[in-house]
């Protein structure tokens, strides 16, 4: 049977004119165009992928020879030493948004009346998410969550140099460098200072925390000639800090025999000043800071009732570093001195307290790595229970 040819009504072929033409027109938009004789423009270039993530490592590393001078335990009396390194990974989520991670490497010791070195280990020291929630032409200010810069020790450190000797608020036990909270940084405009706040768990990075009580601390630093035309005097910087502590008891369970639960905390108060001056020929700093430290006393018994003792004490440290060679000409390596005096109390109330003075020299023999040649002297006064110890060092630090 032979099949008639299909006939198209006027409207359906027109119909059909016109898809055709539509699906011409697309496909000519998806195609580059081509260019014409004497046409220098190039065709728009495909868009590109998310660039890559981009992350920032860098690293301290701390070692030292010692040799102590006092009689002492064999096993400390002249050694080497990898006291620790620390790796930090830096990456940015978005625009406001970063994380970092600090990991501290050390070697874990095992105290007692044999104390000796158990081995290597690692832990996170920093471990935050940074949120830059204000970004203005004279005002920035950045929230933080997580293991974070406790309220002052890391700007006493940012005068004097941490990889010979931790900074006095740190050595004399006021509070950990490190905790587990939130904190805001929010920078002055003109560079005149910055007022740092923070809510922190309390133990210590290295610690989980040990009750419901939360610390609040708060520094301000004022660099009042940030914009002097005399270089010796723009880092001049005046602090002031606080930070207002809590401690659990020791009673808070229910025991059998005793008086019952203590829910009140003990306090853990501190606060200080500190002013400092940081040029490339000479540092100068002084800090005055006092602790109130509440404890116990007692079983929390009918025969042995619980009281609440006082533990304060202060402190007074100056510290100096001198250029005295170098830096000036192609080539030369700085020199610098250096010396330091904490005068610190443990106790008032008993008069406790101790002594400690360093004083050496430092040779910045490149400029990421750095040698001192020190000498450590702690010294007891009336009744504190601190050791008497004379050590000689040689410390490095290199950073990459």
């Amino acid at each position: 049977m032979v099949r008639k040819p299909t006939r198209f009504s006027p409207l359906a072929a027109r119909a059909a004119l016109a898809a055709m033409t539509a699906l011409a027109s697309v496909a000519g938009a998806q195609e580059p165009s081509r260019p014409t004789a004497g046409d220098t423009t190039q065709p728009a270039p495909t868009p590109a992928t998310s660039p890559p993530v981009r992350l920032d490592l860098s690293g301290v590393l701390f070692a030292s020879f010692q040799y102590r001078v006092n009689r002492g335990p064999t096993h400390a009396a002249n050694k080497f030493d990898v006291e620790r390194v620390y790796l930090t990974f830096k990456m940015p989520v978005s625009a406001r948004t970063s994380v970092r991670l600090t990991t501290d490497l050390f070697q874990q010791q095992v105290s007692g009346s044999d104390a000796y070195y158990k081995g290597w280990t690692v832990r996170a020291k920093y471990a935050y998410l940074q949120y830059d929630y204000m970004q203005r032409s004279k005002l920035n200010a950045v929230a933080r969550i997580g293991l974070v810069h406790n309220v002052f020790i890391d700007h006493d450190e940012a005068f004097w140099p941490r990889w010979v000797g931790a900074v006095a608020t740190d050595r004399h036990g006021y509070f950990s460098s490190a905790d587990a909270g939130l904190v805001t940084l929010i920078s002055l405009p003109g560079k005149r200072g910055e007022l740092y706040a923070t809510v922190l768990n309390g133990p210590g990075y290295t610690s989980r925390e040990t009750d419901r009580f939360k610390d609040y601390g708060a520094r301000l630093t004022l660099t009042p000639f940030a914009g002097a035309d005399a270089a010796f005097w723009r880092t001049l910087a005046l602090t002031g800090w606080t930070y207002q502590g809590a401690v659990g008891s020791r009673f808070t369970s229910v025991v059998p025999g005793q008086e019952g639960p203590v829910g009140s905390s003990l306090a853990r108060d501190r606060w200080g000043v500190f002013a400092g001056l940081r040029h490339p020929r000479l540092t100068l700093a002084a800090q005055y800071a006092a602790r109130h430290d509440e404890g116990e006393a007692g079983n929390n018994t009918a025969a042995s009732p619980r009281t609440v003792v006082d533990s304060s004490g202060n402190l007074f440290s100056t510290y100096a570093m001198a250029r005295v060679f170098g830096g000036g000409a192609k080539g030369s390596k700085p020199l610098h001195l250096l010396a330091r005096l904490d005068q610190v109390a443990t106790h008032k109330s008993r008069g406790d307290r101790h002594r400690l003075a360093i004083w050496g020299v430092v040779w910045d023999f490149s400029p990421a790595a750095s040698l001192a040649l020190d000498y450590q002297e702690l010294v007891p006064r009336h009744g504190s229970p601190a050791p008497r110890d004379k050590t000689a060092f040689l410390h490095l630090v290199a950073r990459f």
